[in-house]
């Protein structure tokens, strides 16, 4: 490695991430994303589209081409073009670029088989197109397509070619592994070898993850004398995509000492930005960008981390604009809960602790996912669960609804120790468990309190697979609200109504305490 020399990012998801099955970005938001690539981020270019493509095409350029200009970027935007004068740099020069990202043959294999054409017919022909695009003031960086290849099985094509190259007035030559093919030793082989040849020639490397060896090809092209490297946000590309800009900047961070101009904390707004204009969500566990990457999900990481961070590598996420998380499931264990009570400004008690604990585990167990939002939805329901003296259960349930029949229900019910079983069918699975309980207090002639609002929404903002909150409102001469958690919103209705049964058990039992222990704390609960 050569202590701080500079490695130029060429990032192309205006170019080459748009290739991505059933990715196109408008012009506005190619607009955009230049913006972010150039200003936040810092990429020292970017290549934003292939010529001659479509009117769109067009626009998008020349949007980002007028911005470019008044900004004094637009030596720094390039566009992929063909061998084909003079019709790729007239486009190019209607776009109001200035940068020609030129396509040949890099094998063999391609110029007999695709093109037809010798060596020499194929050189004329670039010579050409080069010459054009200087006579138009357009400056010229060469593509060897298939290169990969060429350098496998025609490499005294392959180097004949940038032998050729390096006599033309061009900047840099683009070395592409177009297929994804080479391991990280042959582009360690073959760019020691081209390096040898041809020292202080600008060679730009490639990669696309087929094999999902990008990032590795990356490090070894970067360590052998490659200075420049090509990159889309989130990998976006062809097939398995190209190198992903944000994994290829923490790895020349982390694992070598040459310099890069990326602003690292600006990588996962863009990110984000990416993946909605792209409509190509971004996996949970994609490295530096995923959703789940600075998660903690087991409890003994999160102890480790409290008492010396024992589970920190150098990937910290504050480098990335993001933060660090514990997550919250069944393997998650106290000290993940206490790392998210210390976000929230939280403190419990220890025998509450071991509750809440024991209720974020068994939805862990249901394979839910519980986030630090959700958290005080959970402590609250447990807390108020404390609150309420518990003379009567929910035992069992058998609940069926298909189609074109109504819905029924068994309920088997503990009152003060005794069961009681009985079924209904009703318009809804709890319209007919609300039959059968009514049957059951109507058996022993007590009366319920009628219902007078039923409230359901996912807390918090629909942020949480976890669970459902289901608010109900009852009128037993007060008026006085219950509510249940669980991942079915029938079953948190249900567990609602089990609150309200205790509630008025001990309203008509134990009025001395109505107001102050229990109807008072439920009630004040949930409205505050």
């Amino acid at each position: 490695m050569k202590a701080n020399r500079r490695i130029e990012i060429m990032d192309t998801t205006l170019r080459d991430g748009e290739q991505t099955s059933g990715v196109s970005f408008l012009p506005s938001e190619k607009l955009q994303i230049a913006k972010l690539l150039l200003e936040e981020l810092k990429v020292d270019r970017i290549e934003v589209a292939s010529a001659r493509v479509s009117e769109g095409e067009l626009e998008g350029v020349q949007k980002i081409t007028q911005w470019a200009a008044q900004k004094g970027y637009l030596d720094r935007v390039e566009v992929l073009g063909f061998v084909d004068t003079p019709v790729s740099v007239n486009w190019i020069l209607e776009s109001g670029a200035k940068v020609l990202n030129l396509l040949t043959k890099g094998s063999l294999n391609h110029l007999v088989h695709q093109l037809k054409k010798t060596p020499e017919q194929h050189f004329a022909e670039i010579a050409q197109s080069i010459s054009y695009a200087q006579e138009k003031g357009i400056a010229v960086n060469v593509y060897l397509e298939d290169w990969s290849n060429g350098m496998r099985n025609s490499p005294e094509y392959t180097i004949s070619l940038i032998d050729f190259l390096t006599q033309q007035p061009i900047k840099r030559i683009m070395l592409p592994d177009t297929l994804g093919l080479l391991s990280p030793e042959e582009v360690k082989s073959f760019l020691s070898e081209i390096i040898a040849k041809f020292p202080g020639v600008h060679f730009d490397f490639h990669a696309h993850n087929d094999y999902d060896l990008s990032v590795a090809n990356v490090l070894e092209a970067i360590n052998h004398g490659a200075s420049g490297i090509h990159t889309t946000i989130n990998g976006l590309g062809e097939r398995a995509g190209n190198a992903p800009l944000e994994s290829v900047v923490a790895v020349i961070k982390d694992f070598t000492d040459f310099d890069i101009g990326i602003q690292e904390q600006k990588i996962y707004r863009v990110s984000k930005l990416v993946e909605q204009f792209s409509g190509h969500h971004i996996p949970s566990n994609k490295p530096v960008v995923g959703e789940n990457v600075f998660t903690q999900t087991a409890g003994i990481h999160a102890d480790g981390d409290n008492k010396k961070n024992l589970y920190f590598n150098d990937l910290m996420p504050e480098r990335f604009g993001r933060q660090r998380k514990y997550a919250l499931g069944k393997t998650s264990g106290k000290a993940n809960i206490l790392k998210n009570l210390e976000e929230l400004g939280i403190s419990l008690e220890k025998e509450e602790l071991a509750k809440v604990t024991q209720r974020i585990i068994e939805l862990g167990d249901k394979k839910e996912r519980v986030t630090t939002e959700d958290l005080p939805y959970i402590i609250s329901d447990v807390l108020q669960n404390n609150s309420i003296a518990k003379t009567i259960s929910i035992e069992g349930y058998h609940m069926t609804h298909s189609k074109g029949l109504k819905p029924t229900v068994q309920l088997r019910m503990n009152i003060h120790g005794k069961f009681y079983d009985e079924s209904a069918t009703g318009d809804g699975q709890y319209d007919s468990f609300m039959r059968a309980l009514k049957k059951i207090y109507k058996s022993l002639g007590r009366e319920l309190p009628k219902l007078t609002d039923y409230h359901v929404s996912i807390p918090p903002g629909g942020k949480t697979d976890a669970f459902v909150e289901t608010v109900i409102t009852w009128d037993y001469g007060k008026i006085f609200k219950t509510k249940g958690l669980d991942p079915d919103q029938t079953v948190a209705a249900m567990m609602a109504t089990e609150k309200m049964l205790n509630i008025i058990e001990n309203m008509t039992y134990q009025p001395e305490k109505e107001e102050s222990t229990y109807y008072g704390n439920e009630y004040r609960a949930i409205a505050g």
